[in-house]
């Protein structure tokens, strides 16, 4: 969960780094909307639940890993998309602890479950 926390943290960042470092452009636009995404995704992903959107956050740093080379991003909003861009695939990465395990997804539907009689567990 702290990963996720820190993900969010860093979408935030992302989203203010153009007017703290000062850099315009598509390095700016990028940057906004790669941080509301990542910072929205990270977010979702703090539930057990939908723990699976973090790889919404790990493509997204990928994608800024390699952003302020494509685009040709200046110096400062390269190197502070590609640091930022690593750490959100770095730390979506990481799993973290599974607590409970919820539903069985569609194949619940054709599973038999042998500890089970007329829906009620024995």
């Amino acid at each position: 969960m702290w990963l996720r926390l820190i993900n969010i943290a860093l979408g935030v960042w992302l989203m203010a780094a153009s007017a703290v470092l000062g850099y315009r452009g598509a390095a700016r636009t990028n940057d906004v909307i790669v941080g509301a995404l990542a910072a929205s995704f990270a977010i979702i992903a703090v539930s057990e639940a939908t723990r699976a959107a973090r790889w919404v956050v790990f493509v997204l740093g990928l994608w800024l890993m390699v952003a302020g080379w494509v685009l040709g991003f200046e110096w400062s909003a390269t190197l502070n998309s590609t640091v930022v861009g690593l750490l959100l695939a770095s730390f979506a990465f990481v799993r973290g602890r599974v607590d409970a395990r919820f539903g069985g997804g569609w194949s619940a539907l054709w599973k038999s479950n042998e500890n089970q009689v007329h829906g009620e567990k024995i």
